[in-house]
């Protein structure tokens, strides 16, 4: 499933410039978090088509899996103040776009609308994927990945699927987004 996202950026100076990106994405889901044997976290990311993992620091690992249980600490995290500084500023993160992939390493891009009564722009930064995906979750915004990176990921359902039988197994968890049991 490819899609293709275009947008126009502005470019100032002493014309005005329009530059239309357009980039094969396929738009993908987190399908869970978990700890591994490396003292990181695996976020299984994919689709119906397959999965892929990205690894992340285990402060941002549990980040993901509580946006995504909808979860907030009593005092707020890096995340969740960002989150509360865009809601502050009508800033809206529009979507994220994990976009490359050299040397083990993911690249993302985060997309930001700020849009008020004085003016609306469309800003597009470059981030850590991990960074990215919390921000969507947060956001409920979507999240997709370059069809390069898409086509060069190793597919990794196989080895989702043998986790979560193993969690129902363990807790009786019915199928959803699944996080390991040091996920706090």
């Amino acid at each position: 499933m490819c899609n293709s996202i275009g947008y126009d950026i502005v470019i100032p100076a002493r014309r005005w410039y329009f530059l239309v990106v357009n980039t094969d994405v396929v738009r993908v889901e987190v399908f869970g978090v978990f700890p591994t044997d490396q003292h990181t976290l695996a976020i299984f990311i994919g689709n119906e088509e397959k999965s892929f993992v990205i690894h992340v620091e285990p402060s941002v690992g549990r980040a993901i899996a509580m946006s995504m249980r909808g979860e907030h600490n009593e005092r707020p995290l890096t995340h969740e103040l960002i989150g509360y500084i865009f809601n502050a500023f009508d800033v809206k993160v529009e979507r994220i776009v994990i976009n490359a992939l050299r040397s083990n390493t993911y690249f993302a891009r985060i997309i930001l609308r700020a849009q008020n009564e004085v003016h609306s722009k469309v800003i597009e930064i470059d981030a850590r994927p991990s960074d990215c995906i919390v921000l969507a979750t947060q956001a409920k915004a979507p999240i997709f990945v370059s069809q390069e990176v898409w086509e060069e990921t190793e597919d990794r359902t196989e080895e989702l699927e043998k986790i979560k039988q193993a969690l129902r197994e363990k807790k009786g968890q019915p199928p959803g987004p699944l996080f390991g049991d040091d996920i706090v």
